[in-house]
Parts: structure tokens; sequence; C-alpha cells
């Protein structure tokens, strides 16, 4: 999408899957799942950027344990509903995960290709554990055999955006989560 058509976007919103209401309920209950776990001891939330970082910034602000955030970012889709099928680290951790409670905080499992190269980079850097949560899971899509600790939302096999997610770096403001379509 170029930026003379931007006025246009919301055309492209076919309808909302989730609203921002259940968004925010799921959370809360996903905070509570983190302190229940973690029960004081610290952790560090990390979120693969862009399309996490709403996502965590919400989930940070519902965990009463001590937290610290970190940040990574990995490529697999260019602009397209594909996937292209390279993974690749541009952007890596400030954190020496070794001493540390991790937990991936995610905004998509789709086919798994890029939440599991990532799991293996940070599960070989020796944190103290490693678990992840996910906001929105498509086990239709899964190529590789991968499962989240906790998944808020399980949807079926649709392009959505919002809440973070995107398409074309557009959309990420939508508070709820929708349906992307001509």
């Amino acid at each position: 999408m170029d930026h003379s058509s931007a006025k246009d976007y919301m055309s492209k919103v076919k309808r909302t899957v989730i609203t921002a209401e259940e968004i925010s309920e799921r959370i809360s209950e996903a905070g509570k799942f983190i302190d229940s776990i973690y029960d004081g001891r610290p952790v560090l939330l990390v979120s693969i950027l862009k399309g996490s970082f709403i996502f965590l910034a919400d989930l940070a602000r519902t965990v009463s344990v001590p937290c610290e955030i970190d940040f990574m970012a990995a490529k697999s889709y260019y602009e397209s509903t594909d996937s292209s099928g390279v993974v690749k680290i541009t952007m890596d951790l400030k954190h020496d995960v070794t001493g540390y409670h991790v937990i991936m905080v995610e905004d998509i499992i789709d086919t798994g290709r890029t939440l599991t190269d990532v799991l293996r980079l940070i599960k070989s850097r020796k944190p103290l554990s490693l678990h992840v949560i996910t906001l929105l899971d498509k086990p239709e899509r899964r190529i590789v055999p991968l499962k989240a600790d906790l998944s808020l939302f399980t949807i079926p096999d649709l392009f959505v955006i919002g809440y973070g997610l995107d398409y074309g770096e557009y959309y990420r403001n939508l508070p709820y989560i929708a349906e992307f379509g001509d």
C-alpha cells in the first residue's frame, strides 16, 4: 500500500475477529498466569518486534512479579500475506539471558518457523527457564511442531491485522484484531 492510498485503508478491514474488550480480559488472565508460575521471581519479557510490542506493553502492566523487558527483531513476512520461509534475526537481545526466567511474548504463531528459530537461539544461551505466551495461535498453519505455554486466542486460517499486527506496516494501531482482505 502506498501513502497516497492510506486514506482508503479501512476498506480492507473485513470484520472484527476479536474485540478490544476480549483482548484486555485475556491479557489480565495471562498476567495472573505469569504471576502464578514465577511466584515473585523476576522475569525477562521478550518481544519479537514489531508485531508484539503492543501486546508486551499491555501484558507487562498486568504482571506483579518483577520484570525486565527486552526486544528482538526477526523477519519472515516481507509485505505479503504469505510467509517467505526465510527467518532472519535483524536485532538481537541486549540482555545475556543466562540467569533469567525468559518469557517470549509473541503476537501470532502461524507456521511456527520464526518462533522455533528464535527459541532455539535463546535456549542455546541457557536461560533459567523459557516459556512462550502468544496472543494468537493458528494451529491449522503449523509447519513445525510448536505449542505455546499459553495461547490467548486460537483463530482459524485468516490473515489478521490490528493490535500490533500489520499489513505493509499499516493497521498496527487498531485496538482490536480484524480480518484483512480485498
